[in-house]
């Protein structure tokens, strides 16, 4: 693997500086876009990311990760919601090494390796005062509502970028900026009621579950039990973590196996897949007091009010993570506590990776690799 960066972009200092002038000839690269909502994206060549300003970062990717919400985007749900303007470059998980950067960065250096925050946040508005980076008034998402990483070079911005110890290889944890830091994120808030005794369920081990299970056994002390329909995804599961592992034949089956298991239901359900009745199925596997943790989606969660009430059960949303989770979840990482088990695909062969995650033929993470760097 070859990813040694020009010369002419290091400063003396060995910090960032802008990229010097590229003369008249315009420089392309290969990009994974999106042109049309239901339709395959296509392989396009597209003018290579410029420095703008001061604190954009310029990444030669290393990998990007694909997972369902890139079937989401596809499908158009996320349309309504960021309103990008097509076409545009898809990719919101993203791992390189830097390649220049504007002239207030000092953060990383050219050569650094890095993986980015799925956001670059403003760092002014009261949500990213309070480290809530997810949450910024004034963020943009790469690969969500403005190009993303399924291409040869992303733009970013200081605050993003996360310099990552120098063994780890970007194909190896790409896909922890979004699914990784998702799972960990909702692991973390929970983590203070997860303590020696309790019990977490986990519904879906696959690309978002398994991170969780690993978050789970690294930070907590809980018990922790996985459902899933496939028995490659339990395995695994078990191999990484889980206690107990319960094959989904049929929701009664599983509410029975759950309650004998944790002795009257779990503590905290972490739902990694929000759709196709996972989502009815999680309140029905917590006790009383418990709370359900709502991580995939695309489905709709139904609660008749007076469940809640008499219950006193919670539903709680999570969306991706912060900053600091991420540098924690990096952490776990570079230790050996979280692996990503992926499945590795050219970047040219995109639409081969959303056929495999589509079909169910997919365990693990897609990782999308751009030639230059496989």
């Amino acid at each position: 693997m070859n990813h040694l960066v020009p010369p002419l972009r290091v400063a003396a200092t060995g910090h960032c500086r802008p990229e010097r002038s590229r003369g008249i000839q315009e420089v392309t690269v290969k990009a994974v876009r999106i042109h049309s909502y239901g339709a395959n994206p296509t392989l396009d060549e597209v003018p290579e990311p410029e420095i703008l300003g001061p604190w954009d970062v310029l990444v030669d990717v290393g990998a990007a990760g694909l997972c369902r919400t890139d079937l989401h985007i596809i499908e158009g749900q996320w349309d309504p919601i960021q309103h990008p303007h097509l076409p545009y470059i898809l990719g919101h998980e993203n791992a390189g090494w830097v390649r220049a950067c504007g002239s207030a960065v000092h953060n990383v250096a050219v050569g650094d390796t890095v993986i980015m925050h799925p956001l670059t946040s403003c760092g002014l508005c009261p949500a990213c005062r309070e480290g809530q980076d997810s949450h910024c008034e004034n963020a943009t998402f790469p690969g969500i509502n403005v190009d993303g990483g399924m291409a040869e070079v992303l733009r970013t911005n200081a605050r993003a970028v996360v310099k990552l110890d120098p063994a780890l290889q970007p194909r190896d944890v790409a896909a922890l900026a979004d699914a990784g830091l998702t799972a960990y994120h909702a692991v973390r808030k929970a983590a203070p009621v997860l303590f020696p005794g309790s019990h977490a369920v986990v519904i879906g081990s696959g690309g978002l579950g398994h991170i969780g299970v690993q978050s789970l056994a690294a930070i907590t002390s809980a018990e922790i039990t996985v459902v899933d329909r496939s028995e490659a995804a339990l395995e695994l599961a078990g191999q990484i973590g889980a206690h107990h592992t319960v094959l989904a034949t049929s929701d009664a089956a599983v509410e029975k196996a759950v309650a004998e298991i944790t002795g009257g239901g779990a503590h905290i359900v972490f739902d990694f897949v929000g759709e196709r009745g996972a989502e009815l199925l999680a309140p029905k596997l917590l006790r009383n007091r418990g709370s359900h943790y709502v991580i995939g989606y695309g489905g709709t969660v139904s609660l008749p009010t007076i469940e809640i009430i008499s219950r006193e059960i919670n539903v709680i949303g999570n969306l991706v993570g912060t900053y600091t989770d991420l540098v924690e979840l990096m952490t776990l990482t570079a230790q050996g506590k979280v692996t990503l088990h992926t499945a590795v695909y050219p970047l040219e062969a995109a639409n081969d990776a959303i056929a495999d995650l589509e079909s169910g033929r997919l365990v693990g993470r897609g990782i999308l690799v751009p030639g230059r760097t496989m």
